[in-house]
């Protein structure tokens, strides 16, 4: 058991808090149970587990620690205080897992493009409804919050094992929605989002909580689409904007034969 939080896997687990280390590694940690069932149910190796006594006897416990392979650094029973010290949540559910970034090939369905979402709790919101509506890819432009960052991890749900998700570019970007229709979410867009055709190639963006989009891409849109609210609400937030249009996206693309 390590009970030491100098241990030189915990330092190295800590160190993956920071996202340079991450850049440098390629890995990131997963929390929870939820999330290293996603890890297993994909198939990933991961490179070193830490779990607990409590968590190794309990039913997932028991299900899950046979299926985790670690490629070199091995499964490891810690302390409690060493998995509290290693966890990005308050209260560790007592297992996490390091593995490998994931790089999955896209579908050519809609594309989804995110700018300057700065909220990671957003960004995994986002990502979570991305793959529940079928998104082929999501491409993050500069100024986006980091694809690993923990919290954007924890609110994707297991969306980054199964969604393709690349950090490009403009100019990279400009390339990907080469002969595609590109929509701009804009509360003051003059098209509503309803009346779009999705069935077509299509991209589209949306923008940052608090300034929206920037001048990149909304040089990049062909039109810019809307929301119709009642009453006195202005705007919805990044990740409900992007949920409600990728649903009707979805809809639309299930009806047509």
């Amino acid at each position: 058991m390590i009970t030491s939080t100098q241990n030189e896997r915990v330092r190295y687990i800590r160190s993956l808090a920071r996202r340079r280390v991450r850049q440098r590694e390629g890995r990131f940690v997963v929390e929870g149970t939820r999330l290293v069932d996603e890890v297993a149910r994909a198939g990933i190796q991961p490179a070193l587990v830490f779990y607990t006594q409590a968590w190794a006897e309990s039913p997932a416990g028991q299900e899950l620690l046979p299926l985790l392979r670690p490629a070199d650094e091995g499964n490891w029973l810690v302390s409690e205080a060493v998995l509290a010290g290693c966890a990005d949540t308050q209260s560790p559910q007592g297992v996490l897992a390091v593995v490998p970034f994931v790089r999955l090939q896209p579908r050519q369905d809609l594309l989804l493009i995110l700018d300057q979402v700065r909220d990671p709790g957003n960004l995994g919101t986002i990502l979570r409804s991305a793959e529940a509506a079928g998104t082929g890819q999501v491409l993050l432009a500069p100024g986006t919050v980091d694809l690993y960052n923990p919290k954007v991890v924890r609110g994707a749900m297991g969306a980054h094992f199964r969604l393709a998700v690349t950090s490009l570019d403009w100019p990279a970007i400009r390339e990907q929605v080469a002969g595609r229709a590109v929509w701009l979410a804009d509360a003051s867009g003059e098209v509503t989002y309803e009346t779009v055709d999705w069935t077509l190639p299509s991209a589209l963006i949306v923008g940052g909580e608090t300034a929206g989009a920037g001048v990149a891409a909304a040089a990049l849109a062909t039109g810019r689409v809307s929301i119709p609210m009642a009453g006195g609400a202005e705007s919805l937030n990044a990740a409900m904007a992007a949920t409600v249009i990728l649903f009707e996206a979805a809809r639309q693309r299930r009806k047509k034969p």
